[in-house]
């Protein structure tokens, strides 16, 4: 009673703690209805700045020196927002319901020498801007860079926009589209490292009726990545790539089936046979095949944290599928990773246990805390270093103090007692290991194999189908998760993702069978680590984006890039090695118990 108490309790507090944090991920974020009368504010709020190639490395808007008021007030935000490195506060610019400025003054200011440099810097990042109006995105560049007639870098003229124009679209008392264009006639020249006095700092707001409902004004930002010419080449690839990966998976099962039906066949007619012919094959090994593995602690920790991910993956395809994660949902999709990873881990608990109990395992609590460290560990030690580069740069993916509180309490009130829980249910399941046929005292000695089907030459043929079938989605998904890109069509990514697991369980059950077909029994481990070897072939496709495909620079960026991919592949593989695990063991069992063994 004691645990299932602290379970609710801790749920209780977690969800007290999310609620206060500013909502949940559906409700807006300053809880307006989003209807204004003329000359009523609308929020506008500056976002962060920083190199528009560099998506991680974000800085807070005030960071460089535009206009400051002394009114300007910081957001409460909400914990997804706060992990999307998200800083809100609000901004000098005046854009009232319905109210036109033309060139209206902001400030009228003088630019130091180490404030032109410091801008100057900016543009020559290509730092870019985002705002926030009326929970509308807005993004526009903070300056040029002129190169034209120039080869010599040291020639190059930097200047900076000083006149920003806002072009907004309202539906009667609703805004529905906002953009923003730099004037580029009004700018400052920041070549020279010397004091520029008198910098007016100036914005015009624009008004325009349209006939476009508000409930479809998010649609644009959907739309933008989802062209007609852009959407043909991609279902193009997409379904090139499936039939191609589909036609070799059901080649491979075909000649599966008939070298399995072969088998049959030859093991009755060896029975009718003389009793003292010698088995050969996968029927030799009958007397070892479902001997337990070496480690079996770890083995039962990596299949139940696999099962938590794959759980965790089909939830969040769930709620994308009914359109929780609309774009610019700010911090939806975090919210949402951090309260369902917290919510399944008894889900890792229970399967951890469990099979450590049929693998005749006695210390299930130290097989518990190794499920509960397996993956979070590796996590938070990434996090400890890349938010410490985060400190140092000054950038917004630091997280405050508050925010890392609110997730050690999470996992401290709630992830561990649903894990503990697990733990204890999976321990009282008391389910026995099905194996069909008895296993020997002492293990055969495995025969002298060739080097193609050791365990890495293994795990490279192993991964290297799956990875065909999804490599053309990840260029998409990378370009959303670190670009600027859009990425909404989760129907295709769930395709995908279904095709991805069913080649992943086919190439494993093959290699399996290869395996036993050779005489080798040691393949649980085996089936595992072929399952998820797609993993580190999606981390060497990481190597391939960042020097081929993308401008990501610097150490900071750099960091992000690959240990955050790191934590992901090192997900995908212990997901898929699940789904390659369960695959083969229910393959194993079939194939022995369709024959008569001693």
């Amino acid at each position: 009673m004691r645990p299932r108490a602290m379970g609710r309790s801790g749920l209780a507090l977690v969800l007290a703690i999310l609620i206060s944090f500013q909502g949940t991920i559906l409700v807006r974020s300053d809880g307006s209805d989003h209807r204004y009368k003329e000359g009523e504010p609308v929020p506008l709020y500056a976002n962060k700045v920083g190199p528009f190639h560099n998506p991680s490395e974000t800085y807070r808007y005030f960071d460089l020196p535009f206009c400051v008021t002394g009114k300007e007030k910081e957001k409460t935000e909400a914990l997804g927002e706060v992990l999307n490195g998200d800083r809100l506060v609000s901004t000098p610019y005046e854009l009232n319901f319905r109210t036109e400025k033309d060139a209206k003054l902001v400030c009228s200011r003088k630019l130091t020498k180490e404030q032109v440099a410091q801008f100057r810097e900016a543009v020559k990042k290509d730092y870019y801007f985002q705002m926030y109006y009326d929970d509308l995105p807005i993004w526009g560049f903070i300056g040029t860079v002129d190169k034209e007639g120039k080869t010599d870098p040291s020639e190059y003229k930097y200047f900076l926009y000083k006149h920003i124009q806002f072009d907004i679209l309202y539906n009667k008392d609703r805004v529905v589209e906002i953009s923003a264009r730099m004037d580029p006639h009004s700018v400052v020249d920041l070549t020279e490292d010397k004091d520029v006095v008198d910098v007016d700092f100036r914005y015009t707001a624009k008004w325009k009726e349209t006939d476009t409902s508000f409930e479809k004004r998010m649609e644009k930002y959907s739309q933008s990545s989802s062209l007609p010419h852009h959407l043909e080449i991609h279902w193009f690839s997409i379904i090139n790539s499936c039939v191609t990966v589909l036609l070799l998976t059901g080649f491979l099962a075909t000649i599966l089936m008939r070298v399995l039906k072969n088998d049959f066949m030859k093991y009755a007619q060896d029975e009718e046979a003389a009793d003292d012919q010698e088995e050969t094959g996968w029927k030799y090994i009958h007397g070892d095949v479902f001997r337990f593995p070496k480690h079996k602690s770890l083995f039962a920790a990596s299949l139940g944290s696999g099962t938590q991910l794959f759980t965790l993956t089909i939830f969040i395809f769930m709620l994308a599928l009914v359109g929780v994660f609309y774009p610019y949902n700010r911090g939806a999709l975090f919210t949402a990773l951090v309260v369902i990873y917290a919510l399944t881990s008894g889900i890792a608990g229970y399967t951890a246990t469990s099979f450590y109990i049929q693998l005749e395992g006695s210390n299930w609590v130290r097989n518990l805390l190794l499920t509960g460290c397996l993956f979070c560990g590796p996590l938070f030690l990434m996090f400890c270093f890349l938010n410490t580069v985060a400190i140092v740069y000054s950038a917004t993916a630091a997280l405050p103090f508050g925010t890392i509180l609110v997730i050690v309490l999470i996992w401290t009130l709630v992830t561990s007692p649903l894990l503990v829980l697990g733990g204890i249910a999976g321990k009282n399941s008391k389910s026995e290991f099905q194996a069909p046929v008895r296993t020997t005292k002492y293990p055969r000695e495995i025969p002298p194999l060739p080097w193609y089907r050791s365990t890495l030459p293994q795990m490279a043929m192993a991964g290297f189908l799956p990875f065909s079938a999804i490599y053309i989605e990840l260029y998409y998904i990378f370009a959303s998760v670190w670009g600027h890109r859009i990425y909404t069509i989760y129907s295709i990514l769930f395709i995908v993702f279904i095709i991805l697991l069913i080649v992943t369980a086919f190439i494993t059950v093959a290699l399996t069978y290869f395996q036993l077909a050779a005489e080798d029994h040691e393949w649980w481990w085996r089936s595992f680590l072929c399952g998820g070897s797609t993993g580190l072939f999606i981390y060497g496709y990481c190597l391939y984006y960042y020097y081929a495909r993308s401008d990501m620079s610097g150490f900071m960026q750099t960091s992000f890039f690959f240990g955050y991919m790191a934590c992901i592949c090192y997900g995908f593989f212990l997901m898929l090695g699940s789904v390659g695990f369960r695959a083969s063991l229910l393959f194993v069992r079939h194939i022995y118990r369709s024959i008569k063994c001693e």
